[in-house]
């Protein structure tokens, strides 16, 4: 694991990126430099089929940093690649699909052209790279199709998950009140579809409600704060 850290090698298979990517041992940093050192292993492996497993375990072990908007250009680049090889289009393609998509979604429209293992390869590079609307048309999504929301909503909302949260943590994603409405309506939604369906007790969905709006405002303020930082560091 050592060498993996520090020297670049001739090809790249998914178990060796997984192994990396997993490591307990190396710092983030390391592992960023590891997909560097090895971008044209990287490059290679990616001219082969991507299952949805690979494809999602590598979006999170690809780390994006708070106040590197160039290093994580860079990554989005990466990620924009794998994505188009694992949906099986043309990387310019990427962009105008996820827009159609989150159309489609806002609008109610059917969604049977894609299988759902499609929409969760979607869904992934949303929550690090797309739109703040986008953010929400894929959560309404998702929030859909599990099978425990109050579950789901736990996970996602906390950081270091790869889910809604860390989609806030970097200054380009600051959460703006208008956001920050959209996305309490839509879990409120799901919440209340699930005291309905008979899924939660009253009490269990107003205490989940009251949860993720507290979750929503620490996640607002925190953004606000490394937006100020951010802002600090540029005045310095």
């Amino acid at each position: 694991m050592d060498d993996l850290k520090v020297n670049p090698v001739s090809t790249v298979d998914i178990y060796t990126i997984k192994k990396v990517l997993s490591s307990s041992k190396l710092t983030d940093t390391q592992k960023v430099n590891y997909i560097k050192k090895n971008s044209t292993g990287i490059k290679h492996l990616v001219e082969n089929e991507i299952t949805s497993e690979d494809y999602i375990y590598m979006m999170k072990g690809r780390p994006l940093e708070k106040f590197r908007p160039f290093k994580n250009s860079f990554t989005k680049g990466g990620d924009k690649m794998l994505l188009a090889k694992a949906l099986q289009v043309d990387t310019k393609d990427v962009d105008h699909m996820i827009d159609d998509v989150t159309s489609d979604l806002q609008s109610g429209k059917d969604l049977d052209e894609y299988s759902e293992e499609q929409m969760e390869k979607m869904r992934t590079y949303v929550y690090r790279h797309g739109k703040k609307d986008q953010l929400v048309s894929f959560l309404d999504y998702k929030l859909g199709e599990v099978k425990d929301v109050v579950k789901y909503l736990y996970r996602t909302l906390e950081y270091n998950t790869g889910g809604v949260a860390d989609y806030f943590i970097r200054p380009i994603h600051r959460m703006d009140n208008k956001t920050l409405l959209k996305l309490y309506n839509t879990i409120d939604k799901h919440l209340s579809k699930e005291h309905e369906d008979g899924k939660i007790s009253f009490d269990d969905r107003e205490n989940a409600s009251k949860w993720a709006l507290i979750k929503l405002y620490h996640i607002q303020n925190n953004s606000k704060l490394i937006n100020a930082i951010k802002t600090y560091r540029k005045l310095k």
